[in-house]
């Protein structure tokens, strides 16, 4: 028994590792953005008295994460003036972003979305663009700092950190809002101000981090080496200059290589599982966007969001993503994508429910509750899927292909969201909602069918 004790407290010693303590700080700065020009900002905008049709649109501002494989080749290869030299690759991307990332927020605390919203939209996008590149070059880093078997205590802390700083932009700004909010009824837009320069201000904690870590020591991979030569000799017979060579080569091997390797790996599957992740989280991201339109047209005020939304249910997540790594240890990954799809379209027909209700706070806590678990569970079920289809030679590029795929279509869909609710009320919304995450069981059904075939092809082909 002491035994057993001590090899478990000598387990826990992982979680002391400077570049693993230093990912709670980095996952803080990573999650802080992203509420910021969605979830929060579409709250702000329907209190400014901003039309749900046009929030609706505005959501289309996270399709910059959405396209971030059309870059990521770049900071996964391409050195920053000055700051390379300093940092080294990652750190330099990372603090560039960053900077941008408090700058770009400042602006949006500065500007009043409802005297002058095509600036505050201008200040989100930057914002967007900022965090998605900070997104790829954090992947990046993280797989490349320390060794495998840290890498899930990497995952844990970059989680805890992400999700604190997601409470913190939702409910930490409503409660700053309401706080410095003077008004008992109507719009005032300074207390907003106020919330958002705090959020600016925050970034100073992955600011600061990223100066004190240390750039991970990876050499380029013999893969990406020979592909690059690979490319050198196809390109010879075309009598270029030696730099035109090396650029096109370099390009093969950073831009087309990484896509290349995932279709040759998985052949006539790669469509199949390119649809599923482009659809898992379908019913989630599209009614999400209405969510928060939909508590203040119910009359929830912003402290009673942040308590129950935006801190309770980020708890909520927490313990179903938990539960989500538990299943996939136990049933498998594909068992436990069916279950998270399901749940999630399953718990979406809760707000139709709500929708009758009116203003309800047990009827929200509930309906919360079910959805965040569910959300969880299905998050964590295809983290590890994706993890699973990923090259380690090309992890950063590949990862943050399959992350902008995920959210293309979903995102895409959402912006008619506003419409859609204008025209047939929250309830129907809601309900379609549902409906939508449907089809996706039948891919993750095909999806689990591939390693069903693999299997059976390695047992008769041995």
């Amino acid at each position: 028994m002491p035994g057993t004790v001590s090899s478990w407290l000598h387990a826990f010693r992982i979680y002391t590792h400077p570049r693993v303590l230093g990912m709670l700080s980095l996952g803080f700065s990573a999650g802080l953005p992203l509420l910021l020009v969605l979830g929060t900002l579409s709250f702000w905008l329907r209190e400014a008295g901003i039309d749900r049709s046009t929030i609706g649109h505005l959501s289309w501002i996270g399709l910059a994460y959405g396209f971030k494989w059309m870059w990521s080749p770049l900071v996964d290869r391409l050195p920053l003036p000055l700051l390379t030299q300093w940092l080294g690759r990652r750190r330099a991307w990372l603090l560039s972003s960053q900077i941008i990332i408090a700058c770009a927020l400042a602006g949006m605390a500065v500007t009043d979305p409802l005297q002058n919203l095509s600036h505050t939209v201008f200040f989100a996008l930057a914002v967007a663009f900022a965090s998605a590149t900070q997104d790829i070059a954090l992947d990046a880093y993280r797989i490349e700092a320390v060794a495998p078997r840290l890498q899930g205590a990497m995952a844990a802390t970059y989680q805890a950190g992400y999700r604190l700083a997601m409470i913190l932009a939702s409910a930490g700004v409503l409660w700053i809002a309401a706080a410095a909010d003077t008004l008992e009824a109507g719009y005032d837009y300074g207390p907003w101000r106020i919330a958002y320069l705090a959020m600016s201000a925050c970034m100073a904690v992955g600011i600061v981090t990223t100066l004190v870590i240390r750039e991970p020591e990876v050499p380029i991979t013999r893969l990406i080496s020979e592909n690059e030569d690979y490319a050198r000799k196809a390109i010879a017979h075309w009598n270029l200059n030696a730099t035109t060579t090396q650029v096109l080569a370099w390009l093969y091997g950073a831009v087309i290589a990484p896509f290349r390797d995932f279709i040759v790996r998985h052949g006539r599957h790669a469509v199949l599982i390119l649809a599923l992740i482009a659809t898992y989280r379908i019913s989630d991201v599209v009614m999400g966007v209405m969510s928060n339109p939909f508590y203040v047209d119910m009359g929830y005020t912003k402290e009673e969001v942040a308590t129950v939304s935006k801190v309770y249910g980020v708890i909520m997540t927490i313990i179903g993503a938990a539960a989500g790594g538990v299943l996939t240890a136990k049933i498998g990954i594909n068992r436990t994508l069916f279950a998270g799809a399901a749940l999630s379209a399953v718990t979406n027909l809760l707000f139709v429910w709500l929708a009758g209700r009116g203003h309800d706070i047990t009827g929200l806590i509930f309906t919360i509750s079910a959805d965040n678990l569910s959300a969880g569970i299905a998050s964590s079920a295809f983290i590890a899927y994706l993890s699973s289809l990923t090259n380690s030679a090309y992890s950063a590029t590949q990862y943050a292909l399959f992350s902008s795929v995920m959210l293309l279509l979903p995102k895409f869909i959402a912006g008619f969201s506003g419409d859609f609710v204008d025209a047939y009320g929250y309830a129907s919304f809601f309900t379609c909602t549902a409906v939508l995450g449907f089809p996706v069981l039948i891919l993750v059904w095909a999806a689990g069918r591939i390693k069903f075939e693999e299997r059976e092809s390695s047992h008769h082909n041995p």
